[in-house]
């Protein structure tokens, strides 16, 4: 199958690659490590993107951006994340929450949060998950309470990626304990810098990485930090999760590399055994199908008809691929005896995607989770 997206969509692709190669270290393996050069390459290459009107080229012109079709933003993602996210946290206030600014946010919050975000200068966590309420996020017992003119937030969150070095939490909390579940919950524009939120990084297995754990104690917000309507926050929730998934294109990393592999494997290819050759086949044909699932889901945002389901579909595929490739490509990187800086760079690309994958279906809502939306989706119950 043909997966073009027409000419101008092919040079924008040329012209990311020549960028990221000009301005991008050869090194670079994503923005969070233990090298702090990393995160402040991952910035100051942000801000280049944000000079040349190509880090929210999709948003409106009355935004700050520049109109452009979703499948531009599509291939500007593709390359993105094919090479490592040299965005770093930068994706998640693109991708999602600014344009959920854009259609639940007031002026007074487009007019603060916007611009900074299309500029790069700012970095958004997202404050969902807890203890106990992670894949069943809308059971989540962090309690905003009625305090004078505003609200006084306490809780715990957990897995909050980049709270360290976020400026701001988008954060759902429990406004309300009647009705369902789904019912009484709201989303607040909170700023980290408040002392009287506590972030504890969570060390894993798979080292480096950016999860933490947030405290809200006792958070003193405003009315004016309020997004959309007080109880309804499970509404824009549903949509950013949509935008949150499909949004991360991990297949583009995962083509990139299978494509890579018989040229960096050069004569050692032929040494695979036939087996192994076949899986790498398979999961570059899975790797087409999550390109397509994605492509659907991007074609229905458009035109305001995703559901739940088709963001599931793409979850489901993209996750597995993850891991299907991941142990394809170290197996196959055993067989490689070239000690050129290409090779060695490549198992380096290698080993960071298997380290990433071994918590691709549990992240960003867990696979059992997913198919439990979509098969929701196709009996058509809520």
């Amino acid at each position: 199958m043909e997966f073009g997206l027409g000419a101008a969509a092919s040079e924008l692709r040329a012209d990311l690659r020549r960028l990221i190669k000009d301005q991008v270290p050869a090194h670079f393996r994503g923005a969070f490590t233990d090298d702090p050069a990393d995160l402040q390459a991952a910035q100051e290459f942000c801000k280049v993107l944000a000079d040349k009107e190509l880090l929210c080229l999709a948003w409106p012109k009355e935004f700050g951006g520049r109109d452009a079709s979703v499948w531009e933003e599509v291939v500007v993602r593709e390359e993105m994340w094919a090479h490592h996210e040299p965005r770093g946290a930068q994706y998640m206030g693109v991708n999602w929450v600014g344009p959920t600014l854009m259609r639940h946010g007031t002026e007074e919050q487009q007019r603060q949060h916007l611009p900074p975000i299309g500029r790069g200068e700012v970095i958004w966590c997202q404050g969902f998950s807890e203890p106990g309420s992670g894949s069943d996020l809308a059971s989540l017992r962090t309690a905003a309470r009625r305090d004078g003119d505003g609200w006084s937030i306490s809780g715990q969150k957990i897995w909050t990626s980049y709270a360290t070095m976020a400026q701001w939490c988008f954060l759902l909390a429990r406004t309300s304990s009647e009705g369902p579940k789904q019912h009484g919950l709201t989303v607040f524009l909170v700023p980290m810098s408040d002392p009287a939120i506590e972030v504890r990084p969570i060390r894993t297995m798979l080292g480096p990485h950016h999860l933490n754990e947030v405290f809200f104690n006792d958070v003193k917000v405003t009315e004016a930090q309020v997004l959309g309507t007080i109880d309804d926050g499970w509404k824009v929730v549903r949509e950013v999760l949509a935008f949150e998934r499909v949004g991360i294109a991990r297949y583009a990393r995962v083509e990139r590399l299978l494509q890579s592999t018989p040229e960096v494997l050069a004569e050692q290819w032929d040494d695979l055994p036939a087996e192994l050759r076949v899986r790498w086949a398979r999961a570059l044909v899975h790797c087409r199908r999550a390109r397509l699932l994605a492509y659907q889901v991007v074609a229905k945002q458009a035109e305001g008809a995703v559901s739940p389901g088709d963001a599931a579909s793409y979850r489901i595929a993209v996750t597995t691929l993850d891991q299907e490739s991941a142990e394809v490509l170290i197996e196959m990187v055993s067989y490689m005896q070239s000690s050129e800086a290409r090779a060695v760079l490549f198992e380096l690309d290698v080993r960071d995607h298997w380290s990433y994958s071994q918590a691709a279906t549990v992240a960003s809502g867990s696979i059992e989770m997913q198919k439990i939306l979509l098969a929701r989706t196709m009996l058509g119950s809520s």
